[in-house]
């Protein structure tokens, strides 16, 4: 039996996963915010600002009002950057019972919440009642139907598994996980991560600097999420390193691509101002060095990545300062 999926948001991942859903045969209503997308969507079966190559099932309707998107859904999946959702969240009315899903890979700015922190003060809902997509999702391969697996994630496991049910098909394969905390902070971390990848690769660095970005990246992630009461275990997984390598190593990543630019030269505000994508970890990186901050928790690369994004540092001199940094254990 199929469900009713309310997707409110018709960027490259909201895109890709309504496809997702609608592969796995549920009725699937998004929500754009200009109504000429909201028409290509439903009539044309495309969405020409991101996949205009890739046909859309006729089965997938779209509405510039988000209470007719969010009409009678069993699952509202949240599909708009980080930093913007609690505005959006404030003038919504969302379904009484629905579980409510989050795509975004972020930390707030300026109160350090989770997105699903987010959802649940705006909101008021029970914890049980949200949920998190999480994992190697970068959003053209998955409309493309290329193999790609994730994680659904929710303190309760009966949600993950209702979840993981709607979005399971031949070609996207969802894995259980009650680790909220753990899958969320890989998820905003990495994005931060993959802005200095990029920016070695943008310098034209080799494969050893690259893979030693990746690797310390990770040991900060985990770092973070021991002291916030993460299951290290968690970071081992799709939700961890996976997610970490496929958004370093992916030219397709926005993170990694922003961070190339940077590594070329361009200014923040040049590359910002060329592109409709988010890179996430330009700006969450400021609220990840202060949560690493509240907890006692060094992550060296975060802060260097923080520097140049504000421009008190430019990208060979982060490279420098990190390299030049004290000998320490690798367990450190």
């Amino acid at each position: 039996m199929s469900s009713r999926v309310a997707v409110m948001g018709s960027g490259s991942w909201g895109t890709a996963f309504a496809l997702v859903l609608s592969d796995a045969g549920q009725q699937v209503s998004m929500w754009a915010r200009r109504p000429e997308v909201a028409a290509m969507i439903t009539d044309q079966h495309r969405n020409h600002d991101y996949f205009p190559q890739i046909e859309l099932s006729d089965s997938i309707v779209a509405h510039c009002d988000p209470a007719e998107a969010m009409d009678g859904a069993e699952f509202v999946v949240m599909a708009v950057p980080s930093q913007t959702l609690r505005a959006n969240l404030e003038t919504w009315r969302l379904p009484t019972s629905a579980v409510v899903v989050s795509l975004a890979k972020g930390i707030e700015l300026g109160t350090g919440l989770r997105v699903s922190e987010v959802i649940e003060e705006v909101t008021g809902i029970d914890p049980h009642r949200v949920a998190v997509v999480t994992g190697p999702n970068l959003a053209r391969e998955i409309a493309e139907r290329q193999p790609s697996g994730s994680v659904v994630a929710s303190t309760s496991l009966g949600t993950a598994e209702r979840l993981q049910a709607i979005c399971h098909t031949p070609h996207f394969r969802a894995y259980t996980n009650t680790d909220v905390v753990g899958c969320e902070l890989g998820g905003a971390t990495k994005n931060v991560i993959a802005l200095a990848v990029g920016m070695a690769v943008g310098l034209g660095l080799g494969a050893n600097a690259t893979a030693t970005v990746i690797t310390r990246g990770l040991a900060e992630i985990s770092r973070l999420g021991r002291a916030l009461g993460a299951d290290p275990y968690t970071f081992s997984g799709l939700a961890g390193l996976g997610d970490l390598v496929a958004t370093c190593s992916s030219p397709l990543s926005r993170n990694r691509s922003f961070g190339e630019r940077l590594g070329r030269g361009h200014s923040v505000a040049e590359i910002t101002a060329s592109t409709r994508q988010v890179a996430e970890g330009v700006k969450s990186c400021a609220s990840i060095q202060d949560l690493a901050h509240r907890a006692g928790v060094e992550m060296p690369i975060v802060d260097a990545v923080k520097t140049v994004i504000d421009g008190t540092m430019t990208p060979p001199e982060m490279i420098t300062a990190l390299m030049s940094r004290s000998a320490k254990p690798e367990r450190y």
